[in-house]
């Protein structure tokens, strides 16, 4: 298949090399082009402009939120051939996921909404998760694309949005986790107990669990320059969750502490760290950091 690949962060590009492993035929598109060099000394071709990449006929867009979405939408919309299908793998909101597959609608061409779950080691060893939506029949016309960057996939309907709802949902629940386990450990610490001890409780009792075991691992050694996913991303993240609550009407207020803590992380300069150094904004809360 041919395939347009746009935006080669951390986790683009791991999902463009599975594509590119799985033997398909690969345009790529980045704005920090330097980013293009390893997949381009492994086959890929490289475009010059996002749309060149979408003119294959099929393009995955792996984008950071719904402005860099929106940067490159006119392009796409334009470039895209008539029927040619556009898969969405970012987390995106609700709102701007409705009004890019009316777009695409209008102009003769299918939004497949995809976001992803999983951080970029989870792509590599393919245990990836995606949650898909769109109609059926152009979902079955990229599914072998599905097949090569992750391990299963999660059919959500054929709403998009319905998809977008489902990855923030996704991200909201983990995210206050991990305030919580900030919490817990903080006052384990305080107490005088020892974090990695607690991490043992955790992981091999009621909490054992890959979202646990990896974050918790992660809080008992501050290893917050494992960088997986943002702080900055996750208070995108948290803004979505908290617009589509109030957008549906939905009290998220568990999100608001969440956010507040992702706030207090970026303000102490923790904004490119991983998303789970709220537990160090909360340690710090605690006289403990």
């Amino acid at each position: 298949m041919k395939v347009g690949f746009i935006g080669l962060g951390r986790m683009g590009q791991a999902m463009a090399r599975r594509v590119l492993d799985a033997g398909h035929d690969l345009v790529l598109y980045n704005r920090t082009a330097e980013k293009l060099a390893e997949l381009a000394g492994l086959g890929a071709k490289v475009a010059a402009t996002p749309a060149e990449a979408a003119a294959q006929g099929v393009v995955i867009t792996m984008l950071a939120n719904d402005e860099a979405l929106r940067s490159i939408g006119e392009g796409l919309l334009k470039s895209l051939p008539k029927g040619g299908i556009h898969i969405a793998m970012g987390t995106h909101g609700v709102d701007t996921v409705k009004a890019l597959a009316a777009q695409h609608a209008a102009a003769g061409q299918t939004l497949v909404s995809a976001p992803v779950l999983g951080r970029p080691e989870a792509v590599v060893a393919g245990r990836l998760g995606i949650i898909v939506a769109g109609p059926a029949a152009a979902v079955a016309q990229v599914q072998p694309l599905f097949d090569a960057i992750g391990r299963r996939t999660f059919p959500a309907g054929e709403e998009q949005a319905a998809a977008a709802a489902f990855k923030i949902a996704n991200n909201f629940l983990l995210g206050c986790a991990m305030e919580a386990m900030g919490e817990a450990f903080a006052l384990v610490r305080k107490s005088g107990g020892d974090s990695g001890v607690f991490f043992d409780v955790l992981s091999d009792g009621l909490f054992a669990c890959p979202a646990y075991n990896i974050y918790a691992k992660m809080i008992a050694e501050e290893a917050y320059d494992n960088v997986g996913f943002t702080t900055l991303l996750g208070l995108k993240d948290a803004n979505l969750a908290l617009s589509a609550g109030e957008s549906l009407g939905v009290p998220l207020p568990s999100g608001s502490v969440w956010r507040d803590r992702l706030i207090g992380a970026i303000a102490h300069g923790d904004g490119e760290r991983d998303w789970s150094a709220v537990a160090l904004e909360q340690a710090r809360a605690s006289g403990l950091a």
